[in-house]
């Protein structure tokens, strides 16, 4: 029964709606760019290992190890799928708060979102392309769909590449005025973006209700082990304890909000997937912040940050 309908029904998000969160997440995107400046660019060359770690455990990791859980635990196909989209989403619009409050590399944090939100553009539909086609129930609805990766890429350019792009050059030619910017719109949108989320939530209450406890138990086994994947991964490269933190949250906080403005675009709302990632999307919130709570009463000694 579960299967059946999950796998079949698609959620109801009406295409205004749809337009509707399409700016609202380009707008918290633009948002953060406000914060990013071209120096911050600087570090990507001056100490590129922490970089490539965060990056490698958000593209080739995390959607490697999510793939292995699929296999493992054999959800059904939407869910399955669900999980393989958020995998190839780049990190949450919140991480760099969460990396800030749970102690880390806030700098890290931040030209960790930028890189990976750029290299989004290409990952995303790769890797949701690649992962996706490898089982079986999955390629079956990638299949049905006739997924073209190129309207992907050119969706998520102009939904995060765009916006990226136009804050950074802001923040260039206007530093002052993008800091003001930045602190108010970033708030505002990012609580815009939620309350549409709690929306389309509320608007399918009653497929939610009926299924929360099948998607919530997979979500936060999903969600730990991303959290898992990024501390593991940068311990094993010898990073420093702030570091280790940022690439933690970076990997466990995904951008979730991508993902299912994607299903949406591309999926028509396909029940499971929309379900995992929305509730993604309020978890690792929650998860987050417990994470840096945890770690706020952990203090680092002074130490270089590798």
């Amino acid at each position: 029964m579960t299967e059946n309908l999950l796998d079949n029904v698609s959620l109801n998000f009406d295409a205004q709606a749809q337009w509707v969160l399409n700016i609202s997440l380009a707008l918290v995107m633009f948002g953060i760019a406000l914060e990013i400046s071209i120096s911050d660019f600087k570090g990507l060359f001056q100490n590129p290992k922490p970089i490539f770690t965060g990056l490698f455990c958000q593209f080739i990791l995390l959607p490697l190890l999510t793939f292995v859980l699929v296999l493992l635990i054999e959800p059904i196909a939407s869910i399955a799928l669900g999980m393989i989209m958020v995998a190839a989403c780049p990190g949450g619009n919140v991480s760099n708060f969460i990396s800030h409050l749970g102690g880390g590399n806030t700098a890290l944090s931040v030209s960790l979102t930028a890189a990976a939100t750029l290299l989004a553009v290409v990952f995303t539909p790769l890797n949701l392309q690649f992962w996706g086609s490898l089982y079986p129930p999955t390629h079956e609805i990638l299949k049905d769909v006739a997924l073209s990766p190129w309207q992907m890429v050119q969706l998520v350019s102009l939904l995060l590449g765009l916006p990226l792009a136009l804050g950074i050059w802001v923040n260039h030619l206007w530093p002052t005025l993008a800091k003001k910017m930045g602190k108010v719109l970033k708030v505002l949108s990012l609580v815009f973006f939620i309350l549409l989320v709690f929306l389309a939530l509320y608007n399918n209450r009653i497929i939610f209700y009926d299924y929360i406890m099948y998607v919530f138990w997979i979500v936060v086994l999903h969600n730990m082990l991303a959290f898992i994947t990024g501390f593991s991964f940068a311990k094993l490269m010898g990073l420093s304890k702030r570091n280790i933190r940022s690439i933690t949250i970076e990997t466990g906080i995904q951008n979730s909000g991508l993902g299912l403005l994607l299903i949406f675009s591309f999926f028509d709302g396909l029940g499971g997937m929309a379900l995992l990632a929305a509730f993604w999307g309020i978890w690792h919130l929650v998860s987050g912040l417990l994470l840096a709570a945890f770690w706020s009463n952990k203090s680092i000694k002074t130490e270089t940050l590798t």
